[in-house]
């Protein structure tokens, strides 16, 4: 029979040669937006093998002692539990996972020596004529630097708030509360553990202000995360949860 037919014979509908044409053509379909390749627990994985022997070994030949290394390295400890047993409903980004690693080992440092004798502190005292060694106001920054992103995330993830002023108020008063109940922590440690653990964990180098400036740097800290790495976390956020973009 003539070209125009199937092989049973029957004609083909008007313009079908040209679109079969097109479609044997066209290039193959890219994937939607929002459909990407869910993030795998590899960066974590790394994160969490780089981090371990750090815990391990400053555990095994700290110089202030193990209580003080456990009272001081604990929030992060906590945090690693917290975070794996929340991993499958709710895969923080990246961002969130490098800070934590960062932290630690802030946390550790200060753990090793006491935050009043680590020599990166004593050396900054010298050389620049400083009253105190401040690396405890490090690691009172970091104490809202780094989970501020943390708090911002899950908070806009889980709850229905959506980017704006409340989110960011909301995020600042979670640290500034978390910066307020660890200064609690170290003055109950003063009565439950022996004095001069309490008192190395404590810190305060006979400043008086020392708890205001310890909150007050918290708060400061999570501003500053904010400000300087907000887009940067936002990006990263994106990667994991698409979807709140709009939000």
């Amino acid at each position: 029979m003539g070209g125009g037919g199937d092989e049973g014979g029957a004609p083909r509908p008007p313009g079908s040669a040209i679109v079969a044409g097109m479609m044997a053509s066209a290039p193959p379909s890219l994937p939607r937006p929002g459909l990407e390749a869910a993030p795998t627990a590899r960066l974590p994985l790394v994160l969490l093998a780089l981090v371990t022997p750090v815990l391990v070994l400053t555990a095994i030949f700290c110089r202030a002692g193990r209580l003080n290394w456990l009272l001081e390295v604990a929030p992060a400890l906590i945090g690693f539990v917290a975070l794996a047993a929340s991993y499958r409903r709710l895969r923080l980004s990246d961002f969130c996972y490098v800070g934590v690693f960062l932290h630690t080992l802030i946390l550790v440092y200060g753990g090793f020596y006491t935050y009043a004798e680590t020599p990166l502190g004593n050396w900054a005292r010298d050389a620049f004529h400083l009253a105190r060694n401040h690396y405890d106001r490090v690691g009172h920054l970091a104490l809202g630097f780094f989970p501020v992103f943390i708090i911002k995330e899950t908070l806009l993830r889980v709850t229905p708030l959506r980017r704006g002023g409340w989110l960011t108020f909301l995020a600042l008063s979670v640290v500034l509360a978390i910066a307020a109940f660890y200064e609690l922590i170290e003055w109950w440690s003063t009565y439950l553990v022996a004095p001069d653990v309490g008192q190395a964990f404590l810190g305060g180098q006979g400043d008086s202000w020392d708890t205001q400036w310890d909150m007050f740097l918290g708060l400061v800290g999570g501003v500053l995360g904010l400000v300087t790495l907000g887009r940067v976390h936002e990006r990263s956020m994106a990667r994991v949860w698409p979807a709140g973009a709009a939000r």
